[in-house]
């Protein structure tokens, strides 16, 4: 009897949880279109590119300075004393230390503008996925334009009520 009931247990469970899969709903999205035609992505684009030139601005002044220097140093260093020729070097060696640290600093502050410029739009599009899949009964929406996901049960593709969602004519 007691082999019976966890037969029947065993049933059951299997029964509600094969019967809950096939009622899952499947949707997918290619979340680079979608990002790509937001509102508000001119105004992304020039913030960012009006940061990267002040960056660009400032490391060709010291790029300036550098090439400044260098050739000053070139045409006078026959005349220079060792100590002044060595303090010049020296000098020399610092500016184009600093312009290395600018420019690997510039790329990481460039990286970190970008994310924070793009963070509100990404966080804006994902809500308006989830707010479409609660919406029309999806239980997983997949991106599509990743490629992860190399067999897959047939899904829908939300792009539309998407942008739908987020006010964007096609």
């Amino acid at each position: 009897m007691k082999k019976t009931f966890v037969k029947f247990f065993l049933l059951t469970a299997c029964i509600f949880a094969f019967g809950g899969v096939s009622a899952q709903k499947f949707g997918h999205i290619d979340f680079a279109k979608l990002f790509v035609v937001m509102p508000g992505q001119d105004t992304i684009q020039e913030k960012y590119r009006q940061y990267a030139d002040g960056l660009r601005v400032q490391l060709e002044a010291m790029q300036t300075e550098w090439e400044t220097k260098i050739t000053d140093y070139q045409s006078k260093s026959s005349t220079m004393t060792d100590l002044i020729r060595r303090t010049k070097e020296k000098e020399l060696q610092d500016l184009q230390g600093r312009i290395e640290a600018f420019q690997q600093q510039a790329n990481i502050d460039l990286q970190n503008k970008e994310t924070e410029l793009t963070t509100p739009l990404i966080e804006r599009a994902k809500k308006a996925i989830q707010d479409v899949a609660n919406e029309n009964g999806y239980t997983y929406v997949f991106n599509s334009a990743e490629g992860l996901l190399l067999v897959a049960p047939p899904s829908d593709d939300i792009m539309p009520l998407v942008k739908k969602k987020l006010g964007i004519k096609e």
